[in-house]
């Protein structure tokens, strides 16, 4: 793979500073208005920000927090506008455009450069032993995909994947599609984000999303936030955190580095917050080793069941248990046993945090009535990830903190509808009750079998067995662990499918043949024979609301995903397929007429979604302290913990986002809160362990991941930045960094790939890397 061209910015020579304490303010507004004004233009892009998560407007296609039931004029975040302004920038890729760039010269750019390009406006073809990918029409595309798929020998010979971007409609509409076409390979993002939260708490309480609302946040005494940068992540989360902290709730933050958005918020929507200091968020910092969570909470557990043996104060809720849990004697019995010295070794190793400084964490929880548990990938992304999220259950049934306003789990989701998504069907191992369901609506036999999930799907490609692959939005290669196998994997393939809004590098690294497919993204307008139309979309806390896109599209041949779903459906399917799909593209109410019968807690599903702010999906656990587990209660569980060992000379490695990119969507080459500025390149390491790696701050050095395989993973020529991580640690931008996370190293049950703890070396510098 050739180097970057001239004109595509380097990002391996960053400028360095020191990092923020303080997240938002001023320099998040004027960030916010230069890019906009920028790709949209100063109308255009005030306009679309004014209609960003508003009750006519549109929902942000960055992250799912919440909207508040009392909204502010401007409620979006800087990285929302940054979102906002990459899609309804006024840039067009024509297919001049590929007419003067090969495939081979999109694979030597960088991310940024091709997202930067602007917005895909034709269906584009890529034949085999092509150079250059050629416009085609619609009904040439939807041909050219029903002959590969009606080809094949075995439905499951083709795996369907989705982004968290596509909504409820096309969701439902999707996985519908693919299982009347014969299959469950459906993966998903959340197969690689937080799958362990949804296997853990579908085990432990019976329904795998999160039991708070943003009410139940406002009225907490005490928020743990762990695992989780909500400075750059979910920035609305801050504002949601501010108005806690000044109702009374104290803040625990558990992280490997320490954050500016959960130091000092400084609200741009108040006077305090541009012109004063802001607020101070966190109260208690735990800067814990990479994985070290599973014996934190089991510590915090331990040390409430001798604190209850022992008779001071109530720091169990025997109520609760006795009347809504299963498990607790095993539980207890299990984690009380180990003695204290060696179990505090244990605990000391994994944590890295003393005794002393785990104690001020429960005096903390035994003050609170009230708590909730706030977590993101810094859990979910490990081996021993469920375990993790099983013992978080375990502390919060203790304290009888499910189902008691103002306290619960609060799994903190990436992608806006990326729980819609799966709520729709978007699963590869669904139920039988979703099936049967679907079936009477359709008449038709669903397959029962399981699918593919990512990790599966990429090993099927790889072992032939996966031969063609379609993508509703994302960018599939990049956003996959082991990079250099998911591009081997992609490239077996017959055909590659993308539906996309933007180019990226999944559009250059292709099957034997390959199609693009511009659909509208969630700015544009949604217009059909004079008919404006509306989608929804579910978010983090499982709120339904509408999404009307406001901007014209920038091309006719731009079409929304329903109507790509529903064409192709019907050219896949034949004419006498019972299924009316061009019904249900004309009306999206038609599709949630069917929603709200095959899908529990949409009834009515149309009328409720056009009331203000939508309607909140119902939570068993939450709404009545029942659960829908094989018990019939809330499951404690028997969790060991787990001590992350590297051998001497390695460093235990985490992926994360810098402050300009949004999963891999890179927006800027600046992460600011960090004190990095022109570049991507970088590896974070404490000081004391650069200097006993002999790795001087500024110095250049590949990074080499060893796994159990024996395979050498390699992502050279980053530049060491010393910072203030947890010792033993180290952090690296995905997607750079995804080259060295082992295909086969993946979470217990969920099959998460391990991104959070991969064991890395440093390696002189090999030189100027390829780009990715």
């Amino acid at each position: 793979m050739s180097s970057a061209p001239i004109d595509d910015p380097r990002q391996d020579a960053p400028r360095v500073g020191e990092p923020k304490s303080a997240a938002a303010g001023i320099p998040a507004v004027v960030n916010s208005v230069r890019i906009v004004g920028r790709q949209a233009g100063p109308r255009r892009g005030l306009l679309t920000l004014l209609n960003v998560n508003q009750d006519k407007g549109f929902d942000c296609p960055g992250c799912a927090w919440p909207e508040p039931d009392h909204r502010h004029a401007a409620e979006f975040c800087e990285n929302g506008a940054k979102a906002v302004a990459e899609e309804a920038t006024r840039r067009a890729v024509q297919p001049e455009f590929f007419a003067r760039h090969s495939v081979a010269d999109l694979a030597g750019r960088s991310g940024y450069w091709l997202g930067q390009q602007g917005r895909l406006t034709r269906p584009m073809y890529l034949a085999e032993g092509a150079d250059h990918y050629v416009p085609v029409t619609w009904d040439e595309a939807f041909d050219l995909v029903a002959g590969e798929l009606t080809a094949l020998d075995s439905p499951d010979q083709a795996a369907f994947y989705t982004s968290g971007r596509t909504s409820n409609e096309a969701a439902f509409l999707y996985q519908l599609f693919a299982r009347r076409f014969g299959t469950n390979n459906l993966p998903d993002c959340s197969n690689m984000c937080h799958e362990s939260s949804g296997s853990a708490l579908t085990e432990t309480l019976g329904v795998g999303k999160g039991s708070v609302l943003l009410e139940d946040l406002y009225q907490a005494d005490l928020i743990i936030v762990a695992g989780q940068n909500p400075g750059t992540n979910h920035p609305r989360m801050l504002t949601a955190l501010e108005k806690a902290k000044k109702a009374g709730a104290r803040i625990i933050t558990v992280n490997p580095l320490p954050e500016a958005g959960m130091q000092r918020f400084r609200n741009p929507q108040t006077p305090g917050g541009v012109l004063g200091r802001g607020t101070r968020l966190t109260d208690l910092f735990l800067q814990i080793r990479l994985g070290g969570d599973l014996a934190l909470f089991s510590a915090f557990n331990r040390l409430l069941l001798q604190a209850d043996e022992a008779g001071t104060g109530t720091p169990i809720d025997h109520a609760f248990i006795e009347e809504h849990t299963s498990g607790f004697a095993d539980f207890a019995a299990a984690l009380l046993k180990p003695d204290e010295a060696t179990f505090w070794a244990e605990v000391g190793e994994a944590t890295g945090l003393s005794r002393e400084r785990i104690e001020e964490a429960l005096a903390m929880v035994l003050a609170s009535r009230r708590t909730v548990v706030c977590w993101a990938m810094g859990l979910t992304q490990h081996r021993h990830s469920v375990p993790t999220i099983r013992e978080v259950v375990n502390f919060l049934l203790l304290r009888g903190d499910i189902g008691r306003p103002g306290s619960g789990v609060c799994p903190v989701r990436g992608h806006s509808n990326v729980q819609g998504d799966r709520t729709m069907g978007i699963f590869e191992r669904p139920d039988d009750r979703f099936l049967d369901a679907l079936g009477a609506e359709f008449a038709f036999e669903p397959p029962r079998h399981h699918g593919y999930d990512v990790v599966r799907t990429i090993r099927a490609m790889r072992d032939g067995a996966v031969k063609v692959f379609f993508a509703m939005g994302g960018n599939f290669v990049s956003a996959s662990p082991d990079t250099l196998a998911t591009e081997q994997a992609m490239r077996r393939c017959s055909l590659t499918v993308h539906v996309s809004t933007k180019l990226n590098r999944s559009h250059a690294v292709t099957g034997a043949r390959a199609l693009i497919l511009p659909a509208l993204g969630r700015t544009d307008r949604d217009v059909r024979d004079g008919r404006e139309r509306f989608v929804t979309v579910e978010d983090s806390m499982g709120k339904v609301h509408a999404s009307r896109g406001s901007v014209p599209p920038l091309s006719p041949d731009m079409r929304s995903e329903v109507d790509i779903i529903a064409g192709l459906a019907r050219r896949v399917l034949g004419p006498g397929d019972t299924v009316p799909w061009e019904e249900l593209a004309a009306d999206y109410d038609r599709v949630r007429d069917r929603v709200a019968r095959v899908v529990p807690g949409f009834e009515d599903f149309n009328a409720r979604v056009r009331a203000p702010g939508g309607f909140t999906l119902p939570h068993a656990p939450r709404d009545s302290r029942s659960f829908p587990t094989a018990t019939g209660r809330a499951n404690f569980t028997v969790n060991e913990i787990t001590v992350l060992r590297v051998p001497e000379g390695r460093l235990l490695l985490q992926t994360l986002r810098s402050h300009d990119q949004y999963n891999t969507t890179i927006y800027g080459l600046d992460d600011r809160y960090r004190g990095i500025h022109d570049g991507r390149r970088v590896v974070l390491v404490n000081p004391r362990d650069a200097e006993r790696l002999g790795a001087a701050d500024g110095d250049y050095v590949d990074l080499v991941s060893e796994f159990a395989d024996g395979v050498e993973r390699r992502a050279p020529h980053f530049r060491v930045v010393h910072y203030p991580t947890a010792e033993g640690c180290a952090a690296a931008y995905y997607p750079e960094a995804n080259v060295l996370v082992p295909l086969d190293s993946t979470a217990e049950v969920s099959n998460t790939p391990t991104s959070k703890s991969v064991v890395v070396r440093f390696e002189a510098d090999s030189g100027v890397p390829a780009v990715i």
